[in-house]
């Protein structure tokens, strides 16, 4: 009321002021308006010196950081207030038990028991007795139909033999009792407490069916989880506890209620069964196999002092905290374990096919995909994500249920992540084979090249959805990012022009399929074997050893050796006095000898043959030969051939001529000289004849 009425006093004092000076902005001959009656007596007031002391005395408003602090302040009284009242509300349902209980004994005696005590536990002793039986009778025919029990390494024919009798226990016993018409409180009693003794079963099954506590020493080897016989042993017997003291506190805390007790009542002995889980838990800490093997005191305290922590905040009233307070202590170690186990699974079921692929990333990275699924799932059960439970208040809503949406959507960007870089994977490993058609090797080498790039560019652009997705979910407007990321693009386009410019080069290259991997290229003062790609470059093995990394956009013109075919030439010097017919014949022959060689004959094209005399040098007849081989094999076959060629030159005493620097000093060497030539000269006619015949 004090702001609302200094409001109005500055309101009325600046209207009373801009009121004066306009009228006196105004000529004499209009006659202001007089003030209507009301607003006299309020300026007469504002006028009045009690008024204008009290006016002045007035606190000022506090300020905005004032109020803040005000606002953190009040919130944490109202927090510790809030603990209070519910430690206290706990702490007198304690001295409140016996009577309670007393209170209860006469609702289990009027409306459960009839008046006839121990019926809930004849009747559950009854059902438990025929789904045992009903199980026995199962098992019984299964082990006559199957003729023999199941191996340790058949697995999953073990967990459906061990599962399903207890589904028979189940519709049994649950089934005996929905057949009869029960008093509705008798029924939900006994209900809940055969439901707590199913689940615990089902518990001890699938632990028994993990760690197989009996296996033998060969059995043990097919264990699901990578533990031994004493550890097995161990963590069975702890699941148990956990699991009977966890069933058998939910139930008698869910029937508390219905019993007569108050709800304080009841949470008082949820915290009791609390204790019992936690002392379960700390010696679990103390005595775990881990320890034993690699003792480390600090860690054990402080696992210790951490898992006292949570159950105080339980006992707080902090649920939320509690379940986030498990999850951080159990799920990394459950999602590992879960991934293992699926692993395994995988593992024994291992193929080469695309499907057999597609399954085992479906049964491992699926298995954590959906522990972590039902870990959200129950948290925001347990964080009851209502506009009510929230307070009210839409924006705290907002960004949680979009930060727990934003799991399940990593998850599932995860899952197909997985999946299409297995499959890509695939693909490339089935590349990776030799042999087959020129066809299906020039597809295998291009699979091999465009294949990395389409993989990065997926997990680019899945990530970018799974981003957008999420902000988008947690209200964030993406149209205005999309097309800020639009305009920063183009920014970054104009100041890294050469990145552009390689960029682009790489993707023509691509298209016009210029090289591919596993190919020789040359380009300017680079040359080398293509050994991978990146966006901006590729990477381009010497046949020394070094390697370079060429941007695509310095590349160029690209000289490709590994395509189709290559023609390798080569010359042969031969003395002037030699058989150059027969040297014809012989390189035919040894040509014709390579291509039949089982070594060389699926790398020759076109067999060595000489084409003729070149030229004639110097120092003798220079002949003229050519292979045609396939791209890489011409070295080899160039070797064995020359090899090949002199041993049959030798021979047949065909000579290669050497170059010879002969000094003449008189007549007698000018004429021998003279005579040479001329012999020369005849042997090159005869030559050129035999030539032209």
């Amino acid at each position: 009321m004090r702001l609302v009425f200094a409001m109005l006093a500055a309101l009325a004092v600046f209207g009373f002021s801009h009121g004066a000076s306009f009228a006196q902005s105004q000529p004499a001959a209009a006659a202001p308006t007089p003030p209507p009656e009301k607003v006299q007596q309020l300026l007469h007031l504002l006028n009045d010196p009690e008024v204008k002391t009290w006016l002045e005395a007035r606190p000022a408003a506090p300020s905005a950081a004032a109020q803040d602090a005000a606002s953190v302040e009040n919130d944490v009284t109202d927090v510790e207030a809030r603990i209070r009242g519910h430690i206290g509300r706990v702490v007198d349902a304690f001295f409140r038990l016996p009577q309670e209980f007393a209170n209860a004994s006469d609702v289990i005696s009027r409306d459960v028991n009839s008046g006839r005590p121990g019926v809930v536990l004849a009747i559950l002793v009854v059902l438990i007795g025929v789904g045992y039986g009903a199980e026995w009778l199962f098992r019984r025919l299964l082990r006559r139909v199957r003729g023999a029990e199941t191996s340790a390494s058949e697995q999953p024919l073990r967990l459906v033999s061990d599962l399903i009798p207890l589904v028979v226990f189940t519709l049994a016993s649950a089934g005996l009792f929905l057949a009869f018409q029960w008093p509705p409180l008798l029924r939900k009693v006994v209900v809940t407490l055969l439901l707590a003794f199913i689940v615990f079963r089902f518990i001890r099954t699938m632990a028994r069916l993990l760690l197989e506590p009996d296996a033998t020493a060969s059995e043990s080897r097919h264990r699901l989880v990578d533990i031994d016989d004493a550890g097995a042993r161990f963590w069975y017997l702890r699941v148990q506890l956990l699991a009977g003291i966890f069933m058998l506190g939910w139930a008698i805390a869910s029937l508390m209620p219905r019993l007569g007790f108050s709800p304080d009542a009841a949470l008082a002995i949820a915290y009791l069964f609390g204790l019992g889980l936690l002392a379960v838990a700390i010696e679990t800490v103390w005595h775990s196999p881990a320890r034993q093997s690699a003792p480390s005191p600090v860690k054990t305290w402080l696992r210790t002092f951490f898992l006292v922590i949570l159950w105080l905040v339980w006992v707080a009233g902090f649920v939320g905290i509690l379940w986030v307070g498990i999850y951080a202590l159990v799920l990394p170690s459950a999602v590992s374990g879960v991934g293992r186990i699926a692993e395994r699974l995988a593992g024994r079921s291992e193929g080469t096919t695309l499907f057999a692929t597609i399954r085992n990333v479906l049964i491992v990275r699926g298995a954590r995909a959906v522990l972590i699924a039902l870990a959200v799932a129950w948290l925001a059960y347990i964080w009851q994500l209502r506009a009510e439970a929230m307070g009210g208040n839409p924006t705290l809503e907002r960004v949680v249920v979009g930060l727990l949406n934003g799991i399940i959507i990593l998850l599932f960007a995860d899952l197909l992540w997985q999946l299409s870089k297995a499959l890509i994977n695939h693909h490339m490993e089935r590349a990776e084979h030799t042999g087959g058609t020129s066809e299906e090797v020039a597809r295998r080498g291009r699979l091999r090249t465009l294949l990395p790039i389409f993989r990065n560019a997926l997990a680019v652009f899945i990530a970018v959805v799974a981003v957008l997705t999420i902000l988008s979910g947690m209200g964030v407007a993406i149209g205005p990012l999309i097309a800020g990321a639009g305009i920063f693009g183009v920014a970054i386009g104009f100041g890294s022009q050469t990145l552009v410019k390689d960029v682009l080069s790489g993707v023509f290259f691509m298209l016009d399929d210029a090289f591919r991997v596993g190919e020789y290229i040359q380009s300017g003062s680079y040359k080398g074997t293509v050994e991978g790609f990146s966006l901006r470059s590729v990477r381009l093995r010497h046949q020394r050893g070094p390697i370079f990394t060429v941007p695509f956009g310095q590349l160029g013109a690209v000289q490709n050796m590994s395509r189709d075919w290559v023609i390798e030439k080569m010359t042969l010097t031969v003395t002037y006095d030699s058989d150059v017919e027969l040297a014809r014949k012989l390189v035919k022959k040894i040509g014709q000898q390579l291509a039949e060689d089982p070594e060389f004959a699926a790398s020759t094209l076109q067999p060595l043959k000489m084409q003729g005399v070149d030229s004639f040098g110097d120092s003798g007849i220079v002949l003229r030969m050519k292979l045609m081989t396939k791209p890489g094999e011409q070295f080899g076959i160039k070797r064995k051939a020359l090899v090949m060629i002199k041993k049959a030159f030798d021979e047949n005493n065909i000579k290669l001529a050497t170059p010879m620097v002969q000094v003449s000093g008189g007549a007698d060497d000018a004429a021998a000289a003279a005579a040479r030539e001329t012999l020369r000269k005849q042997k090159l006619a005869e030559v050129a004849a035999a030539t032209a015949e």
